[in-house]
């Protein structure tokens, strides 16, 4: 068992994180009364939301029960998110859980402005950006080694070493691209999400999306003509 997983065991979140688990609205809607046709009177107290009931067990030092809150009302939400990010319901489940894991670590940083769900969402956002773009890399060295390994009858030495040259260049102009425009253009290529994803994926419109993609694109081209030039 990796220590990953004990620790998903320890703290009671290896089978909250499910995506065909029910969803959760995640806004304490039932215990507002909303969607019951009721409303709460102006002389009573209204009940607490999800998010205060998580804020009240971080206060109190149960970070266990914060993080069980977590899990059961947007660990579905997680689960999503992380599969229309990486197409893979292993990956997805494995991502969503390792995010419940780093925001209980550090959820003293939740800032309470903001809701619990959309703190959630940022961190599974970035975790899977991180996950596509190292997967990525050993993808291509791996098909890099496969094309070297199969020697003379691929082409010759030194079609390999162009190919090498070339799919170092190539990561050399993806680290000149800015984080938020590079992780677009991942999310976009290298999950084949469409732009709507995308947007949805990063928290921004689709045009906002399509404009990252298209800004990746130019710097990724220009950089390369500039290395062209040099040459």
């Amino acid at each position: 068992m990796s220590s990953s997983d004990k620790e998903r065991e320890k703290m009671g979140a290896s089978n909250v994180v499910r995506l065909d688990a029910a969803g959760s609205n995640g806004a304490g809607n039932s215990a507002s009364g909303e969607g019951t046709g009721t409303t709460p009177s102006a002389t009573e107290p209204e009940e607490p939301t999800v998010d205060d009931e998580i804020a009240a067990a971080i206060d109190s030092g149960d970070s266990r029960r914060a993080l069980l809150l977590c899990a059961r009302h947007h660990g579905p939400a997680l689960g999503r998110l992380c599969m229309a990010m990486l197409g893979s319901q292993a990956d997805a489940e494995d991502q969503a859980q390792e995010t419940l894991l780093d925001a209980h670590a550090g959820l003293e940083g939740w800032r309470r402005e903001g809701s619990m769900r959309a703190w959630l969402m940022t961190i599974a956002r970035r975790k899977c950006a991180r996950y596509i773009e190292k997967k990525v890399r050993r993808t291509g060295k791996l098909r890099l080694v496969h094309h070297v390994e199969r020697g003379p009858q691929s082409g010759g030495t030194e079609s390999e070493v162009l190919l090498k040259q070339r799919a170092d260049r190539a990561r050399a102009a993806l680290e000149t691209v800015r984080p938020s425009e590079r992780e677009a253009l991942l999310l976009r290529y290298g999950s084949d999400l469409s732009f709507r994803e995308v947007g949805q994926a990063c928290g921004i419109e689709e045009a906002a999306a399509r404009k990252r993609v298209s800004r990746a694109i130019a710097t990724l081209r220009e950089t390369l003509r500039e290395e062209g030039q040099r040459r």
